[in-house]
């Protein structure tokens, strides 16, 4: 039986300086070498997740924007992707009449860009822009029609709790929608990506791409909980939330312990 693993990024297989350590790098190369599937799925972007985990070199698909695409770790190629639709303008133009002036996520000409008006954005919109300097996807404009060019994939918005609440129970149906308090500033963001778009989704997609028959799966918040529950086994940091350690197979130990490349190196070789 062929069997994928998947692991969160964010708390888990990162510790808390924000990278994946020597030792979970070289554990992670040494295993896919030998014949692992793996996988890591995150909320990041490709040129972010890449760079947190700079020196796992291993040439492994990555799903990124919370599922909207799957990636190929050295070559960069997309394997797998969930674009919006046309409709998607609707929702656009409902969130700006209500002022709220999201970051968008699309390919313009072959390029990857994240779109804003940095004149209507929010302090917790321009402090995450500014954490992003000499990103060369990085395309601020002055205009709505420009805001709204390309192929959109992914919608960020990062703005007041209460205004961003209606968005999420008016729409969350309709597209994948996550609305949570981010990690590392807690300011209430709502994202928004196409329906198919979710790490569960992704995760099935790749188990067909890969022909795999097993999942295991590792993960420290509730935005883990719908791969957890697809999964053949799961696996909870120490880290995690209650919610996710209730429905474990195993909690394991903390991401500052290097646990994920720990359980790995103990019990692939033994699949």
């Amino acid at each position: 039986m062929k069997t994928l693993y998947v692991s969160d990024l964010d708390g888990t297989l990162l510790r808390s300086d924000i990278r994946t350590s020597d030792y979970t790098n070289r554990t992670i190369n040494r295993l896919v070498a030998q014949g692992m599937l793996f996988s890591y799925a995150t909320a990041r972007s490709y040129i972010t997740s890449t760079k947190v985990t700079r020196g796992l070199n291993a040439a492994i698909p990555l799903i990124v924007y919370n599922g909207a695409m799957v990636i190929n770790n050295v070559s960069g190629q997309i394997l797998l992707s969930n674009f919006f639709t046309p409709e998607i303008r609707s929702l656009l133009h409902d969130l700006i009449n209500h002022d709220i002036y999201p970051l968008i996520y699309s390919f313009q000409e072959g390029a990857e860009k994240f779109t804003y008006i940095r004149e209507k954005c929010s302090r917790g919109m321009c402090d995450f822009i500014d954490s992003r300097k000499g990103d060369p996807r990085d395309h601020p404009v002055s205009t709505i029609s420009e805001l709204l060019e390309g192929d959109l994939f992914y919608i960020s918005c990062i703005d007041d709790e209460d205004k961003l609440a209606p968005f999420y129970a008016k729409y969350k149906d309709q597209y994948h929608c996550i609305f949570h308090r981010d990690v590392y500033s807690n300011d209430p963001w709502l994202e928004i990506m196409p329906l198919a778009a979710s790490k569960s989704n992704a995760i099935r997609q790749l188990k067909e791409f890969l022909h795999c028959d097993g999942l295991v799966v590792f993960g420290d918040g509730k935005n883990d909980m719908d791969m957890f529950e697809m999964a053949d086994e799961c696996y909870a940091v120490e880290n995690a939330v209650d919610e996710l350690k209730k429905i474990a197979t195993q909690v394991i130990g903390k991401n500052d312990d290097d646990s994920v490349a720990k359980w790995l190196e103990k019990n692939y070789t033994f699949r």
